[in-house]
């Protein structure tokens, strides 16, 4: 009897650079989260380095690079990933004039939609439009690994930064409320920058955040 691959796992690595925006610079980590197994894996958010994503793909067949956005810093590396591991590159559509930003000559390849599934090794990676820190940005959501990757729409602490161009604060709000929020509690939430938390961990902070507009 043929043994199967195992069920994907989440892999993580942390690159360094710049995040460029409305004029300004600015040094950030960037977290870049593979879901794979033995054999396949998904990219989300390829940052800053392509050959320190692609050491770590090794010789798996990568079926899509998914960015949550279009933020320089979360798409920069993704044309030449895409190069080195021929994977089409996904964004949602409406941040494509954030894209051109970074890549004036290049177009993804796919567009995410709101409800679209990926699979990667026989699991779903269900796709949730969750606007307001870009207005294309998404969070990909994992049931089976118990799982949402939120890209800059929800941190530990608070919602992402909607002071520059292209964001908006009712929108984000009202995003993770309602796309966030309805995930159980025990979901982790992995991040764009900084420390995982969970959905039951930030709820609770929600009318905080709304106060105090952060």
């Amino acid at each position: 009897m043929r043994q199967l691959p195992p069920e994907p796992e989440i892999e993580h690595l942390v690159t360094a650079g710049t995040f460029e925006l409305d004029g300004g610079s600015w040094e950030v980590e960037n977290n870049v989260w593979i879901i794979a197994n033995e054999d396949e894996a998904v990219v989300i958010d390829p940052a800053h380095d392509p050959v320190a994503i692609a050491d770590v793909l090794g010789e798996r067949q990568v079926l899509a690079i998914i960015c949550t956005h279009a933020h320089n810093d979360h798409v920069n590396a993704a044309p030449e990933l895409a190069a080195i591991t021929g994977a089409p590159i996904y964004l949602h559509p409406e941040d494509l004039p954030l894209w051109k930003q970074a890549h004036p000559d290049d177009t993804p390849d796919e567009e995410l939609t709101d409800g679209q599934r990926i699979v990667v090794g026989g699991l779903y990676l269900h796709i949730r439009h969750t606007p307001g820190h870009t207005p294309g940005g998404v969070s990909v959501y994992v049931p089976a690994l118990g799982a949402v990757f939120t890209g800059d729409t929800l941190f530990q602490g608070g919602p992402g930064a909607t002071g520059r161009s292209f964001s908006d604060f009712p929108t984000i709000i009202r995003s993770i409320e309602t796309r966030l929020f309805d995930l159980p509690g025990e979901t982790v939430v992995h991040t764009g920058h900084g420390p995982t938390t969970t959905i039951g961990e930030e709820r609770p902070h929600l009318g905080e955040w709304v106060a105090r507009g952060y």
